[in-house]
């Protein structure tokens, strides 16, 4: 039996993520063709990898005995490729966070990592949460305190909601009409609670974060965003006050037995400490322009 390292390579994917839909974001191929992939890597097994669930895949006995044995191949085959490229550094500190979080923290990527390091990141962007127990990620940023007994996490601040438009009053604005989102990020608070308030007048929809911020920036009509990200994009205002029943928790969440690794603690406080320096931006307390 000949398994790929490219089937290989998807397999860890969808295993650490937990399904096909978040699985894409990493891999680049659609939903469709990751699972015939991992259909056709079953078969090539003669066992079922997963069971599949509405939530998402869970690993079968089998799965979990290939995932423990691809692990292996996947360290051999970056020790290759740290061999064939020269002195890149060994250790790798994975970080999950939703679309927006992900955003702000890649823009400040100069405060929480330098070459001088010896270490890489890697963003773990998704909507759904990462099995850091499985160490699909090392730090995890949630808007929840982790109840996983190996899990670790420390809080960091709050973050605000509050409803934003474009600049001009235009088309889906003018009329009070508002954007919606389809997709994975339908089931995110802030788009549960617009469509339970505001679901009758929801005229356009988008099914990412940013695509939705383009549709109110042009005019399509109002959404509800983060107040760290409608008030620092000079394209929204901010027209209410946040919504108190929207706003929530910041945790850095990491693997308890990893805390104290040097590399993921390096970074874990950096970011931590990035997240308490600009509270008042998470916190929704600039000014509405």
């Amino acid at each position: 039996m000949d398994i790929g390292w490219d089937d290989l390579r998807l397999f860890l994917d969808v295993a650490r993520l937990g399904g096909l839909s978040a699985a894409t974001g990493t891999t680049r191929l659609s939903a469709a063709t990751l699972g015939r992939r991992v259909t056709a890597l079953e078969k090539q097994i003669g066992e079922p990898l997963f069971v599949r669930q509405q939530t998402g895949y869970r690993l079968t006995p089998v799965g979990e005995e290939l995932l423990r044995r691809a692990e292996d191949v996947e360290a051999a085959m970056q020790s290759l490729t740290r061999w064939r490229e020269g002195s890149l550094p060994d250790r790798i500190v994975r970080v999950s966070a939703g679309p927006w979080t992900s955003a702000f923290v890649s823009a400040h990527i100069g405060e929480i990592w330098t070459v001088d390091d010896g270490i890489r990141v890697e963003f773990v962007t998704t909507t759904d949460r990462v099995d850091i127990g499985r160490r699909a990620a090392d730090i995890g940023i949630r808007s929840e305190r982790p109840t996983e007994q190996w899990l670790a996490g420390r809080q960091s601040g709050k973050v605000a909601h509050a409803i934003y438009s474009g600049r001009h009053l235009i088309n889906g604005i003018a009329a009070g009409l508002f954007v919606g989102v389809t997709g994975e990020g339908a089931n995110i608070a802030s788009a549960r609670w617009l469509q339970a308030h505001h679901g009758d007048r929801i005229a356009v929809r988008g099914n990412n974060t940013h695509s939705v911020r383009e549709l109110v920036a042009a005019g399509a009509g109002l959404s509800i965003f983060p107040c760290f990200v409608g008030d620092s994009d000079p394209r929204l205002v901010r027209v209410a006050q946040p919504i108190p029943e929207l706003e929530t928790d910041q945790w850095i969440v990491t693997h308890h037995e990893e805390r104290h690794s040097p590399p993921v603690r390096k970074v874990a406080d950096r970011i931590a400490a990035l997240m308490r320096e600009h509270q008042p931006l998470f916190r929704g307390e600039t000014p509405i322009r």
